[in-house]
């Protein structure tokens, strides 16, 4: 019986894949850099044929890198980026245009108009979500809008819809699978998630015909099989989630009160609440943490848009770093008498806030400001984010519900022990590193070898988390406050919308 387990990690700036046995231990990696594309400001796509190019080459090398065979594949568990949406020709295969990016901000007027017309509460209600260009319903109506003929070959079901996970299914299957599972659908503006369907009404406000919509499943269960030629034989595909949900699931936040945040391109923090859905009264959104067996379990999100992609900007925009790994070597020679605060909404501002039209903006700058204070105030910035977040998410799940008292962390910018001991202390509360901190990739390879049969039920993977380290909370609440404080008059002045 083949053990070995597939995750493909299509990430906002990379596409992974990592090889896992049966006890999902990491065999082999392997990983390329995305390429980002700014049509204009606020403007984010990425080329699908670079994104499929990618997923093929990184399985094949960490096949030959594990020295595996197709046969030696129990299956293939898929998480992406969300929101992210494609559409293309169900004939060719081929996208009619660039993957429009979930940072993208160019349908903000007409998500503005919508919630002008009183909107807003009603797909609240149904979607959990906020009217906002973030999820992929705005753009889906861009693409069938302002592409020749688009609207029409999709109401005559010649075109599909769908977000990478979708896309990359219908590749790997040779076209024979238009499927995603309810963490993605759940991201679209167009699902109801307590009725776990796609909502005609929804598809109707937006200009969105149903019959480019896939089917949706559950997060682990059979999704098909891949074409024979891209790897020797055919390997099952058996789990789907969004890499946020993927994560959740890695860090086995299964009890409801488990929090979860992953640190990439953008921060993301989830709230498990189990079966019950929470309408939050603090602009947090209401998702799909995971579907298993036909049931949903419900998690509360807060959303921030640049996380890791501030230290991007720092390389690639500001050249003030050659990697993005002298970042904290970097930050820690600031001058600690100097307090600047980059606000880094470069494509708006997520939870709690909202605000489409905002960008960024740096504070405090005085003549003994340089590289290494930037480079603080990028790190910093993710900490004070993430606060806005938790308190956010304490109000809407008090601790009389049980919110955890500890936040499990993952994602790259893990890595750095100066960024996360700056988070416990802003949260004043512990901050818990796993072992695996890649754990997007893990929760998809678990999903997978769940429905495959070789991983163990939910219980029994929440008891092989291991913890690396705990960062405890050190810093004075004085300066901790002050600090704080700071922070939110910076993002107050930043604010198109009245805070």
């Amino acid at each position: 019986m083949p053990t070995t387990l597939i995750a493909i990690d299509q990430g906002t700036t990379s596409t992974r894949a990592i090889a896992f046995d049966a006890a999902l231990r990491p065999l082999a990696s392997a990983q390329k850099e995305l390429r980002q594309i700014y049509p204009g400001p606020g403007e984010v796509e990425h080329d699908p044929e670079e994104i499929w190019t990618a997923v093929v080459e990184t399985v094949r090398a960490v096949m030959a890198q594990a020295q595996i065979t197709a046969n030696d594949v129990a299956g293939i568990g898929i998480t992406n980026q969300r929101e992210t949406t494609i559409i293309w020709d169900r004939e060719t295969g081929k996208p009619i245009h660039n993957a429009i990016v979930w940072q993208d901000r160019r349908t903000a007027e007409y998500c503005e108009s919508l919630q002008r017309a009183g909107h807003e509460s009603g797909i609240a209600s149904k979607t959990g979500l906020l009217l906002d260009p973030y999820f992929s319903a705005s753009k889906i109506a861009w693409l069938l809008d302002r592409l020749d003929g688009a609207r029409a070959a999709a109401e005559n079901g010649k075109l599909a819809f769908g977000t990478i996970d979708c896309f990359l299914l219908w590749r790997l299957t040779g076209g024979k699978k238009h499927l995603t599972d309810a963490t993605n659908a759940a991201r679209t503006l167009l699902f109801d998630i307590g009725k776990a369907e796609w909502d005609d009404d929804l598809c109707h406000l937006f200009g969105v015909p149903s019959r480019i919509l896939p089917g949706v499943r559950d997060c682990a269960g059979a999704f098909g099989e891949t074409a024979p030629d891209l790897f020797g034989a055919p390997i099952r595909v058996l789990g789907i989630a969004g890499d946020q949900q993927a994560a959740t699931v890695g860090q086995g936040c299964f009890a409801p009160g488990m929090m979860k945040s992953t640190y990439g391109t953008g921060c993301f923090a989830l709230l498990n609440t189990g079966l019950e859905r929470i309408a939050s009264r603090n602009r947090l959104l209401t998702t799909i943490a995971y579907q298993l067996d036909g049931k949903r379990t419900y998690a509360l999100e807060g959303a921030i848009f640049i996380a890791g992609a501030a230290v991007q900007w720092l390389r690639d925009g500001l050249k003030l770093i050659a990697a993005s790994s002298e970042v904290g070597s970097l930050a820690q020679r600031a001058d600690p008498a100097e307090e600047v605060y980059l606000v880094p909404a470069f494509v708006g501002l997520g939870a709690p806030y909202w605000d489409a039209r905002t960008r960024g903006a740096i504070f405090g700058l005085t003549r003994n400001s340089g590289r290494a204070e930037l480079a603080r105030a990028a790190l910093e910035a993710v900490a004070y984010q993430t606060r806005d977040l938790l308190e956010a998410m304490h109000a809407d799940w008090p601790a009389s519900k049980g919110s955890a008292t500890v936040l499990r962390v993952d994602g790259g910018m893990t890595a750095s022990d100066l960024t996360m001991q700056f988070l416990a202390d802003i949260l004043a509360s512990p901050v818990d590193r796993p072992v695996v901190m890649e754990t997007t990739a893990l929760g998809a390879a678990y999903l997978a070898g769940r429905a495959a049969g070789v991983c163990p039920d939910l219980d029994g993977f929440a008891k092989q988390w291991r913890l690396d380290r705990r960062f405890e909370p050190h810093m004075d609440a004085d300066v901790r406050e002050r600090k704080y404080a700071g922070w939110r008059q910076a993002v107050q002045r930043t604010l198109t919308i009245p805070g």
